[in-house]
């Protein structure tokens, strides 16, 4: 399935909710489906910088796919990680490059989040693009 696919899917998901208790609600439930990171994995190194909350994020590449995990201290961090995950996870690293992320302003994500969260948010959103770069090099010199 296409990055694009799946962020119209996830459009799609919240606007059937009409006020933002229930979109939050939502977030903490696609939170509790997040494909956790093992235990070991939870180091300082893969601590996202700029959240409030402890994110860790793990990328590892499979059939030249980003395959992610992840585990947040907070429940909807939790859950915005998780909405991350889905739209980039198994996809190349060139088409998480190029991804437009545009879906998060249509659910509506950024603008309801304390402006701490959305700082969390962005920088989620540029650690997995990094890992994308990193793979992308490390395919290229393959």
């Amino acid at each position: 399935m296409t990055i694009k696919t799946i962020q119209d899917e996830l459009i799609d998901e919240f606007s059937f909710f009409e006020d933002w208790t229930d979109k939050y609600e939502h977030l903490i439930e696609l939170g509790k489906s997040l494909p956790l990171i093992a235990p070991s994995l939870k180091t300082d190194d893969r601590l996202i910088k700029g959240c409030q909350s402890k994110v860790w994020l793990h990328a590892a590449l499979e059939n030249d796919k980003v395959v992610f995990t992840s585990d947040s201290d907070a429940i909807i961090t939790k859950g915005i990680i998780a909405v991350l995950i889905r739209v980039f996870s198994n996809q190349t690293p060139e088409a998480i490059i190029e991804a437009d992320s545009s879906f998060i302003d249509k659910i509506g994500l950024k603008e309801h989040l304390s402006p701490t969260r959305a700082n969390g948010l962005v920088s989620m959103l540029k650690q997995m693009k990094l890992y994308a770069i990193a793979f992308q090099s490390q395919l290229k010199t393959t």
